[in-house]
C-alpha cells in the first residue's frame, strides 16, 4: 500500500494522502488504472518495472532529465518505481483502455463499461436495452467537451477512467410520481432486518434499521461492531442501485423485511507490511500531509510509533473523546468505542455517565455495596499511553480486579477544552490540591490512574498512579488501596449496623406508641359515639314527650266543661283507676260520646292507643266500643268504675 501511494504521488503530483487513497480505492487498488484515470493519453507513456505493461504519464524530455550517475551507495532497489522510457526502435503495442460510465436517468443509475475504441452510439444502444428508451428519443449529456455525435470514438475525447453522464428525454412525458412517492413513504416507515456476516471471524449480526436510515449509518454501526473503518470495509450483497452512502435504505433496493450482507477488511496489515518491505523507497515525501488522514498506524506495519516521520498518535483519525463534549455520557460512549477499536475488547468496563453519577454508584450506597472509584486519565500525546493501555490496563488480571472492586470512570485530557473541564470537576470534588497536582503533570507522565475512596462527607484520593509502571506494580498499588478501603469499609459497616439497630429500636418504639395512640383514639371515638347516641336518644325522647304533652294539652283544652251534679240533663259519673293505683273522677253528660271519655283519659297522660279502658262487671274492653256512641248507649250511666291497663 505504501509503495502504491508513493507511485501515485510521483506520477500524478497528488500530495494529499487521503486523495491518493481515494483514487486507489476507486480503481480497486489497480495502480495502472488509477494513473490512467488522471493523466490523459497523449501526454506520453511511463513503463512499470513490473513487466511490459505501459502506463500513461508525462512526456519525457531527455534535456530536462539528466541521466543519474550511479554511486557505490545506490542500488536498483532505491530507485524510483517508475522511470521514463527513452526513445527506442521497439514500439510497445498499446492495450485497449477500459472506461467506466455511470449514467443517471431520473431515479435510476446504469453502469456501463466499454473500451475506449467504442463510440458514443454504442453507449446509447446499451442504455436503450437497460432503460427501454429509443435511441432517437435519448439525449446523452455530461460530456466535458460539450455535445458529441453518436459516431464519436471515446478515445478521441480523452476521458478519465470514471465518468458520470445523464440522459434527457424531452420528447417523453414524465412518469406519474404519486404512486412511487406513496410506496417510498411506506418504505421509509418500515424496519429492515440486515443479517450481516463478518467474513474474517464468521460471525453474524442481526441489526434492525428504519427505512429512513442511510447506508453510511449502517457502515458506521458495523464499524462499532467489527472495528473495521468505513473506508476499509469491503461489502458484498448491496443492490446495484445502492450507489451512494447517503442513500436511505428504503431507496437502496434492499429485500424486505430481511436482507443478507457480507463485510470484510479490504486489505490486511500483513499484506501491507510485505509490500512495504519489498519497496525500500524513501517515503518521507508524504510527511507534509495531514496525519489525521490515517486511522491506524499499525496497518502500515510500523510498531515503533512513527510512520512517514510522524508520531503514531497523530495518525489516528478519531479522537478518544470529542472536543467540548456537552454530555459526559455521550463522550464516554465514544471513549469506550474508540478504546475497544485501538486496544481490543478486553479492557475495564468504563462507567457511562457523569462523574457525579459515578460517585453515586460507588459511594452513596450501603456500606457493604460500596466500591473504590478508579479514574483513568488518558492522553494521546504521551509516549506511555499505548504501552500502558495495551499491556497493563488491558491485562486480564487488572481487568478482573477492577471489575470486582472498582467503578472505573475515564476522561481524555488530550484536548485543552476537555482538560480544563476535568480540572474544574476535580477542583469541585477533590479540592484545589489534587487539581493542581494533575495540572502540573507533564505530558510524558500520563496516563494517570486516580484511586478515590468515599469517606463520609468527603472524597479522598488514595493514590495517583502514573503511566511509567508495570503490571505487577499496578496490581500491588491497587491491592494496597483496596486494603485501606476494606479497613474503612469494615468500620463503616459496623457504624451502619449500629445505626440501623438504633433505628430499628426507635422504629419499634414509634410503632408501639403509634398503636397506643390508635387504641386511645379508638376508645375515645367509641365513647364519643356512645355519648352522641345517648344524646340523640334523649333528644328523641324529649321530642316525643314534648309532642305528647302538646297533644295532651290540646285534648285537655278541647274537652267540654264538666257538668255540675245538679244539672237538667242526665249526668254520668265515672271513676277511673290508673295503673299506679290512683283514681281519676269526672262527670260527663249521659249524652256525651264515648270519644270524650277517651280524650279525657289521654289528657291525663294515658292515650287510648297505648292503654285500654276496662269495665269490671261485666268485664269488657271499652276501647273496643264505638267511640261515637253516647255513654248512655254503652251503659256507662249513671256511674261506673273503670280501670286503665297498658296494651301489650
Amino acid at each position: 500500500m505504501a509503495s502504491s501511494l508513493i507511485h501515485v504521488a510521483a506520477c500524478t503530483g497528488i500530495e494529499n494522502i487521503d486523495e491518493a487513497i481515494t483514487l486507489l480505492e476507486q480503481n480497486n487498488w489497480d495502480l495502472v488504472a488509477a494513473i490512467n484515470g488522471v493523466i490523459p493519453q497523449e501526454n506520453g507513456i511511463l513503463q512499470s518495472e513490473y513487466g511490459s505493461e505501459t502506463i500513461p504519464g508525462p512526456a519525457f524530455n531527455p534535456a530536462s532529465h539528466p541521466t543519474p550517475v550511479p554511486t557505490s551507495s545506490s542500488s536498483s532497489s532505491s530507485s524510483s518505481a517508475f522511470r521514463p522510457v527513452m526513445p527506442s526502435r521497439q514500439i510497445v503495442e498499446r492495450q485497449p483502455r477500459m472506461l467506466d460510465f455511470r449514467v443517471e436517468y431520473r431515479d435510476r443509475n446504469v453502469d456501463v463499461v466499454l473500451e475506449d475504441s467504442c463510440t458514443v452510439g454504442e453507449i446509447k444502444q446499451i442504455l436503450e436495452n437497460e432503460l427501454q428508451i429509443p435511441v432517437s428519443k435519448m439525449l446523452l449529456k455530461g460530456w466535458k467537451t460539450g455535445d458529441v455525435e453518436d459516431s464519436t470514438v471515446l478515445k478521441s475525447l480523452h476521458l478519465p477512467k470514471n465518468n458520470s453522464l445523464y440522459v434527457l428525454t424531452p420528447d417523453l412525458p414524465p412518469p406519474s410520481s404519486s404512486s412511487h412517492a406513496g410506496a417510498l413513504q411506506e418504505s421509509l416507515n418500515q424496519n429492515f432486518m440486515l443479517i450481516i456476516t463478518h467474513r474474517e471471524v464468521q460471525r453474524e449480526y442481526n441489526l434492525n434499521f428504519s427505512g429512513s436510515s442511510t447506508i453510511q449509518e449502517v457502515k458506521r454501526n458495523v464499524y462499532d461492531l467489527t472495528s473495521i473503518p468505513v473506508r476499509h470495509q469491503l461489502w458484498e450483497g448491496w443492490p446495484t442501485s445502492a450507489t451512494d452512502d447517503s442513500m436511505c435504505l428504503a431507496e437502496s433496493g434492499l429485500s424486505y423485511p430481511c436482507h443478507r450482507l457480507t463485510v470484510g477488511r479490504r486489505s490486511s496489515p500483513a499484506q501491507i507490511r510485505e509490500q512495504s518491505e519489498e519497496q525500500s523507497t524513501d517515503v518521507h515525501m508524504v510527511s507534509d500531509s495531514d496525519g489525521d488522514d490515517f486511522e491506524d498506524a499499525t496497518e502500515f506495519g510500523v510498531d515503533d510509533g512513527e510512520v512517514f516521520g510522524m508520531a503514531s498518535s497523530a495518525l489516528r483519525k478519531s479522537p478518544m473523546m470529542p472536543e467540548n463534549a456537552e454530555n459526559e455520557g455521550d463522550a464516554l460512549l465514544q471513549f469506550t468505542a474508540e478504546f475497544s477499536s485501538r486496544y481490543g475488547d478486553c479492557h475495564p468496563v468504563f462507567f457511562i455517565g457523569s462523574l457525579e453519577a459515578a460517585f453515586q454508584e460507588a459511594f452513596y450506597v450501603k456500606a457493604r455495596d460500596r466500591k473504590l472509584l478508579a479514574i483513568y486519565l488518558h492522553h494521546d500525546e504521551s509516549v506511555l499511553t499505548n504501552v500502558f493501555c495495551s499491556q497493563m490496563l488491558c491485562a486480564e488480571s487488572i481487568v478482573s480486579y477492577l471489575s470486582q472492586n472498582f467503578i472505573t470512570w475515564a476522561w481524555d485530557l488530550t484536548k485543552d477544552s476537555n482538560r480544563a473541564r476535568f480540572l474544574t470537576m476535580c477542583n469541585r470534588h477533590f479540592g484545589s490540591v489534587v487539581a493542581q497536582t494533575i495540572r502540573t503533570q507533564k505530558t510524558d507522565q500520563f496516563p494517570l490512574f486516580l484511586i478515590i475512596m468515599g469517606k463520609r462527607s468527603s472524597n479522598e484520593v488514595l493514590n495517583v498512579i502514573q503511566g511509567n509502571t508495570t503490571v505487577d506494580e499496578l496490581m500491588m498499588r491497587l491491592m494496597a488501596a483496596m486494603e485501606i478501603f476494606t479497613a474503612q469499609q469494615q468500620e463503616d459497616i459496623k457504624d451502619e449496623d449500629e445505626r440501623e439497630a438504633r433505628e430499628n429500636v426507635k422504629r419499634e418504639q414509634d410503632e408501639a406508641y403509634r398503636l397506643s395512640l390508635e387504641a386511645d383514639r379508638a376508645k375515645r371515638e367509641a365513647h364519643e359515639r356512645e355519648m352522641a347516641e345517648q344524646f340523640r336518644l334523649e333528644q328523641i325522647r324529649k321530642e316525643q314527650e314534648e309532642e305528647r304533652e302538646a297533644i295532651r294539652l290540646s285534648l285537655e283544652q278541647a274537652l267540654p266543661p264538666e257538668p255540675k251534679e245538679e244539672n237538667a240533663e242526665p249526668v254520668s259519673k265515672l271513676r277511673i283507676r290508673t295503673p299506679s293505683g290512683e283514681f281519676l273522677e269526672r262527670r260527663f253528660l249521659a249524652s256525651s260520646k264515648l270519644q270524650i271519655v277517651f280524650d279525657f283519659v289521654a289528657s291525663k297522660g294515658f292515650p287510648w292507643d297505648e292503654y285500654k279502658l276496662l269495665s269490671t262487671f261485666p268485664r269488657r274492653d271499652v276501647t273496643q266500643l264505638d267511640p261515637n256512641k253516647s255513654l248512655l248507649e254503652v251503659k256507662l250511666f249513671p256511674q261506673e268504675t273503670l280501670f286503665l291497663e297498658a296494651k301489650e
